[in-house]
């Protein structure tokens, strides 16, 4: 198991260090500057380690030698939130970065973006999926069934699963249909930028399209939160006939 060296750091695997800043994030509150020398020395590290990778690939880089601190912050997009590092510049501009791809050394790169630009595609017609799926089968007090362990649940409790095929699937299906399997062209989803924290398609007809694909393809289904997700990938098809389709447009 190859060690992993940040600053003057040395974590005995990856996980021990994804584990170290982990903690870290957790010990700071959203909107809290990263206060403590040790943690901001660590992080600095991690951005040093991380800005020649990015800079490999023609990303922009997060720090460039103009850190002046860091914050916790909450990132926030249609149907999701997660709090996250942002590095603050002396300059005043800000960005996010994710500590896990730092550790890992591995930008997303254009496949995962354009997973997400399919993912913020069809964020609305989730949300508004779920509470179609409340409204048609919710009992006298607004709760539905688990489709994977039968328990109850209130909206706020549950999960909009993709039952069948799962949403990776989709996306894999959508880039095939439209010749992009070994590679996203130029031009589809928006480059890497500072405080991007979710990438989007740049042309709205590739944005309808896969929605349209999404309608046509996605069978959802409400899972409890507490539901084991591995349990849950394991048994993809809905155990009982009542999937929840996506809106019409």
């Amino acid at each position: 198991m190859a060690t992993v060296e940040i600053g003057s750091r040395s974590f005995r695997a990856q996980s021990s260090a994804l584990e170290h800043y982990k903690a870290m994030l957790h010990r700071y509150q959203d909107g809290q500057r990263v206060s403590d020398q040790g943690d901001h020395a660590d992080l600095v590290a991690l951005i040093a380690r991380y800005d020649p990778v990015l800079d490999a690939v023609g990303e922009p880089t997060k720090g460039d030698g103009q850190i002046a601190h860091f914050e916790r912050r909450l990132n926030t997009g249609t149907g999701w939130s997660s709090s996250g590092f942002w590095v603050v510049r002396q300059d005043g501009t800000a960005t996010d970065f994710s500590y896990i791809d730092a550790v890992k050394g591995k930008p997303k790169g254009r496949s995962q973006d354009f997973y997400g630009a399919c993912r913020q595609a069809v964020a609305l017609d989730l949300i508004q999926a779920k509470k179609q799926a409340f409204a048609q089968y919710g009992d006298n007090q607004g709760r539905v069934e688990c489709e994977l362990t039968g328990v109850m649940v209130t909206i706020n409790d549950a999960h909009l699963d993709h039952a069948w095929p799962n949403f990776s699937h989709l996306v894999s299906g959508f880039r095939a249909a439209r010749g992009w399997s070994r590679g996203i062209p130029d031009g589809v989803v928006s480059a890497p930028a500072d405080s991007q924290t979710s990438a989007t398609f740049i042309d709205s007809a590739v944005a309808d399209a896969f929605r349209t694909y999404h309608h046509d393809q996605a069978i959802l289904r409400i899972l409890s939160r507490a539901a084991n997700l591995q349990t849950a990938s394991q048994a993809r098809r809905p155990r009982v006939a009542r999937p929840v389709y996506v809106p019409d447009r």
